[in-house]
């Protein structure tokens, strides 16, 4: 049964149950399909269930672009963007071969942002997102550049100390994204005197990089729920 809710966006009902089914299972088809010496009609089962949830992905774009209202809101938005992508794949590999295109096959991976239509807390993970969006576009910006200093710092404490380890930028931004992150790989490491002290600053800098992203998604979750709260018809009839 299709109707639509108060934003005019079309919804399924008890139906929904089943897209998430598909969904799920598409996922573990996916997985199974990468596993080597498949036979040949494990191969057809995979390939089968394949063809089946891109017809039932399929139908459910049309049914949602067609009944939507405003069409556009959903064409354009987010989940209407996911749905599209999730399916675009398959009708591409049709004529091309995507063996030589595995960026596109990559994008049926798109089909697990799907769930997040169907499940109350990935709304609210998507919702506080959005009100944290500026704040991590910020952030983002911010540690993208101290990335690149980093890099390029390290590159000039121990390019001269080890040429090989150290031959370009991009491998101090190796190092410098490593570093930043706390993982520490050991993979490559300081050997100077001052590239050592130069990695005491990065780490440090690195332990409030970390924490920042926590903190500013933490703080929307909970404005989120908040929102939710208000919005909720037992709020509303208090």
């Amino acid at each position: 049964m299709i109707i639509r809710d108060e934003s005019g966006q079309v919804t399924f009902g008890k139906w929904e149950f089943f897209f998430q089914a598909v969904i799920l299972l598409s996922l573990l088809d996916f997985a199974f399909g990468t596993l080597p010496n498949l036979s040949d009609s494990q191969r057809f089962i995979v390939d089968s269930f394949e063809i089946f949830s891109i017809a039932v992905f399929s139908i459910e774009y049309l049914i949602r672009a067609t009944f939507s209202r405003p069409r556009r809101r959903y064409v354009l938005g987010f989940f209407g963007v996911v749905d599209l992508i999730a399916i675009l794949p398959f009708f591409i590999g049709l004529s091309l071969d995507l063996r030589s295109l595995r960026v596109l096959r990559l994008l049926r991976l798109f089909r697990v942002l799907k769930l997040v239509r169907y499940s109350s807390a990935m709304k609210r993970i998507h919702r506080a997102f959005l009100i944290s969006r500026e704040e991590l576009i910020l952030f983002g910006m911010t540690a993208a550049i101290l990335l690149y200093l980093a890099g390029v710092g390290i590159y000039f404490f121990e390019h001269k100390e080890q040429p090989e380890v150290f031959a370009s930028v991009f491998d101090g931004l190796w190092w410098a994204a490593a570093t930043l992150t706390t993982v520490g790989y050991g993979d490559v490491y300081p050997v100077t005197g001052g590239g050592r002290f130069f990695t005491f600053l990065v780490l440090a800098v690195g332990l409030g990089v970390v924490a920042v992203p926590s903190g500013i998604v933490a703080s929307a979750l909970a404005q989120a729920r908040e929102e939710e709260g208000k919005d909720s018809p037992d709020s509303e009839e208090s």
